[in-house]
């Protein structure tokens, strides 16, 4: 018996959906167990409605394999949800593809992927967004505050309104190639220095500590501990100040409140003693 050819289509009304859907909750919507699995399945409904329009049982079933654990970086993970989308267009389309296979490709690309993410997005693109943006900022210009928000929300958007279209339309294979080409791993490195060149710049310009301390030597000379620190090297203190974060957050992860927290303390009781 001839096997009956299916033509199942995803427009570009669910696609949009599907991609504003998962853009405004991707860093909301966490779960403690399965973290963004939550919004990713919330994203696939209007693509799971158009395919599976005749078929309830498989609304159902596309619904449960898109609620499995998933998280990636949000911008450029939004080519997972595209490839997702295209497999299921497949699969309705009666191709042979597993469940098992969809959860596999998202299981597997939302490591690399999450990596590429912070690299570029969140160590390369945000640091150098706020650089630029910062002296508006500290010389009372509104424009530096609200630049930035507006700046990068609008690339990360046309990033992922990108990567979503070209995974659909390339199917399964485009990340998994694009991974393969050894041009990506210089991208990563290139972002990676950028970043570290942006914090470092901006931890030199904006951490500011100094001590006031001063002792009487032999003889009556004034000795200032700050002088002293400046002639070892410029900085001193506020690059040790970055590197103890560094270390806190290597060792106990990004706990921001307690970092933020230790700060405030730090520096209300080094002023009163008069230490910083």
């Amino acid at each position: 018996m001839e096997q009956v050819k299916l033509d199942k289509k995803i427009t570009k009304n669910e696609l949009n959906k599907s991609f504003w859907i998962y853009q405004l909750g991707c860093e909301l919507s966490n779960s403690y167990e399965r973290l963004q699995s939550l919004v990713f399945c919330a994203s696939m409904i209007p693509a799971i409605k158009k395919l599976y329009s005749d078929d309830k049982e498989a609304q159902k079933e596309a619904l449960k394999r898109h609620l499995n654990f998933f998280n990636t970086e949000g911008t450029i993970g939004s080519s997972i949800q595209g490839i997702a989308i295209a497999m299921e267009e497949e699969k309705a389309n009666g191709a042979a593809i597993s469940d098992t296979a969809i959860t596999s490709i998202k299981t597997g690309l939302m490591g690399p992927l999450a990596g590429i993410g912070d690299s570029i997005i969140w160590a390369g693109i945000m640091p150098l967004i706020i650089s630029i943006f910062i002296p508006m900022s500290k010389s009372g210009n509104i424009f530096g505050g609200i630049a930035p928000l507006v700046l990068y929300t609008g690339i990360t958007l046309y990033v992922s309104y990108l990567l979503i279209n070209k995974a659909y339309t390339l199917g399964r294979n485009s990340i998994i190639s694009l991974l393969k080409d050894g041009k990506i791993k210089q991208v990563i490195y290139s972002a990676n220095i950028l970043g570290m060149m942006m914090m470092g710049a901006l931890s030199a310009s904006y951490v500011k500590i100094a001590s006031p301390l001063k002792f009487k030597a032999v003889g009556g000379a004034t000795i200032v501990l700050q002088d002293i620190f400046d002639q070892i090297m410029k900085g001193l203190l506020p690059l040790a100040a970055v590197f103890i974060i560094y270390y806190y957050m290597q060792k106990k992860g990004p706990r921001y409140g307690v970092i933020i927290g230790t700060i405030v303390v730090v520096s209300i009781v080094c002023s009163f003693l008069g230490i910083l």
